[in-house]
């Protein structure tokens, strides 16, 4: 919000136009900070804009400070914003905590009641609003705690000239299945902060949004797995609740009785992946999914999967390790897990969505690898994903909905269930065999129809036939898509919610001047077949993610790229605080390497 200052000039002028804005709500979790950042990412789905949030919340039962950052933009929005253009301080915590995180010359709206030391550097411009003392004469004191999220809410409506109508069509919805007085509360919170007079503040518009026309939503990346888990044919599940999965679990829940299935809430993680074992075993697509300890838990039975060649996914919502670790963090430290976690040679397939639209479409991708290779397919996504908001064109259910069948058809005389010449297709039990010979499946190594085998020529024949699914569909796979250019000094490679920190980081440094690209891998394991071809292009190969460098000095994908080339110029730029990427880390980052390699 460039045209902001700190003299700011009064609300009479006319309203300036912004293309960006990045309004930082900071409270405590109980305040409705995130259910105020919420709606106002709803509204962006709503009127073409684009928009991306981000939040923090404590990981205590007990609640504390909290944050929620709201990045709405008219043009692409590829992440939350390094820097807030608004801040909105609700105590004097959130006010020390975040002044920092405001840009120079950027706006602070504060609690005057709580807010009592300001800060006079950045050249920001602060304006205290008794935020609950106007709310209690809007809606009556025994409402204030509840009701001046929404005050505030008005206020930022009124501040940037956002659609007020639609926004109330929202409120009302959202609160409209409560008791009357909910919703006549909050819109009177509301009206109280959208009527208040600031005082000598610009007033802003954001531009019309530029988004395609058509049906569009916003919604965050945990429901966007749930619903394609369900357009992909997923029917059957079980999980148990743990951060930041569970609302995928309880969207399941809801919804998989609607078309006919069901989800259980098993009493741990073992029982969990076992039962959806089960399910696959009885010719369903099933699921299960946690975070990296409960994923930890379910590894000696997906081993079982791995052997028994059943169609299963495993969503994995990734946070910060290790053990418990930081709950509610972000991280992407269980890549290395995901391929190599179980005993023995138990090939699988890896996935990561790039964006929260994309976490539909790797629901659906992941469906359909799992049918195809009938094997357990992994699904990584991330804590910044699972919570973080974003507007996009709905999908077209007509044309990616895959309506499941149970498979019982006959099967031939010659019909084995492990051929070693073809991929297995699982028989479900009940499934007619012509020749009156029926499988056998356990995790113990097998011959062709499933029947236990130590022979030493057999296990290295089923080993070699289970590793021929990855090298298959590493042929399939698509290559990933560049950003920029095919040729040039520097790629950056990213994976899951790195992808958008690193594109507009691209941008930057290719506005400054460098030949630096950027590629989003979405197959992690295997690794296409053709990605060699888009990294031989680059003197440089940076690969950007949320984990360690560890005792080799390179994050895990990177790891994984340097043992498949053996190639010196792959290089990595890591962290591990909890926090999603920063643009300006990424440059920081990416321009070292570059001016390493011309020392």
């Amino acid at each position: 919000m460039s045209t902001a200052t700190a003299s700011a000039p009064s609300s009479s002028d006319s309203k300036k136009t912004l293309r960006n804005a990045v309004i930082r709500f900071a409270g405590n979790s109980q305040d409705g900070i995130q259910s105020i950042g919420g709606f106002l990412a709803r509204l962006a789905g709503r009127t073409a804009q684009e928009v991306m949030t981000y939040m923090t919340i404590p990981a205590t039962i007990s609640g504390g400070p909290s944050i929620f950052q709201v990045h709405l933009g008219s043009g692409e929005v590829l992440t939350a914003g390094d820097e807030a253009d608004v801040l909105v301080a609700f105590y004097q915590h959130s006010y020390d905590g975040h002044f920092n995180a405001l840009r120079q010359g950027g706006i602070c709206l504060y609690d005057s009641a709580e807010v009592k030391e300001i800060k006079h550097e950045k050249g920001v411009f602060h304006i205290g609003i008794p935020f609950t003392a106007a709310t209690v004469e809007a809606i009556g004191g025994s409402a204030k705690d509840r009701g001046k999220n929404m005050f505030v809410l008005g206020l930022i409506v009124s501040v940037f000239n956002l659609d007020k109508e639609k926004l109330v069509g929202i409120i009302s919805r959202q609160f409209g299945k409560k008791d009357e007085s909910v919703l006549r509360n909050a819109l009177l919170a509301f009206d109280a902060g959208y009527a208040y007079q600031i005082g000598d503040i610009e007033k802003f518009a954001l531009a019309p949004g530029e988004a395609d026309s058509g049906h569009r939503i916003s919604t965050d990346g945990n429901q966007m797995l749930s619903l394609g888990l369900l357009a992909a044919g997923v029917r059957y599940g079980a999980a148990y609740p743990i951060t930041p999965w569970s609302s995928i679990m309880e969207t399941l829940r809801s919804e998989l009785p609607k078309y006919g299935g069901i989800f259980v809430q098993a009493e741990d993680e073992l029982a969990a992946v076992s039962m959806a074992i089960g399910e696959a075993f009885a010719g369903h697509l099933s699921m299960t999914g946690s975070s990296g300890p409960g994923l930890s838990l379910k590894m000696e039975a997906l081993g079982y999967a791995s052997m028994a060649e059943l169609p299963l996914i495993v969503v994995n919502v990734q946070r910060g390790g290790p053990s418990t670790g930081l709950p509610t963090s972000v991280e992407q430290s269980d890549l290395m897990q995901a391929i190599y976690g179980s005993h023995g040679d138990t090939p699988r397939f890896v996935l990561a969505p790039k964006d929260v639209e994309d976490c539909f479409y790797i629901a659906l991708e992941a469906g359909r690898i799992a049918r195809k290779y009938s094997s357990p397919v992994i699904i990584l996504s991330d804590q910044a994903l699972s919570s973080r908001i974003e507007a996009f064109e709905e999908p077209d259910l007509d044309k990616h909905w895959v309506e499941p069948t149970l498979d019982q058809t006959p099967r031939d005389a010659d019909w084995k269930p492990y051929p070693l010449d073809k991929t297995t297709q699982h028989a479900p039990p009940g499934t007619k065999m012509a020749g009156g010979k029926y499988p056998h499946i356990s995790g113990l190594e097998h011959d062709e129809w499933g029947h236990p085998s130590g022979n030493a020529k057999m296990h290295q024949q089923m080993t070699n036939k289970r590793r021929q699914k990855l090298l298959d569909a590493a042929a399939e796979f698509p290559a990933p898509e560049v950003h920029g250019d095919a040729t040039g000094d520097a790629l950056i490679i990213a994976w899951g919610s790195a992808w958008g920190p690193a594109k507009e980081a691209c941008d930057r440094l290719r506005s400054e001047g460098h030949k630096v690209s950027a590629a989003n891998i979405r197959h992690l394991h295997p690794l296409p077949n053709k990605l060699d071809g888009v990294l031989a292009g680059f003197k440089n190969v940076v690969c950007v993610e949320m984990n360690d460098f560890g005792a080799y000095g390179h994050g895990q994908l990177a790891m994984l790229l340097r043992a498949k080339y053996a190639d010196p110029k792959i290089k990595s730029v890591c962290k591990t605080d909890g926090l999603a990427f920063r643009v300006r880390e990424i440059v920081t980052g990416v321009e070292k390497h570059l001016a390493a390699g011309q020392a």
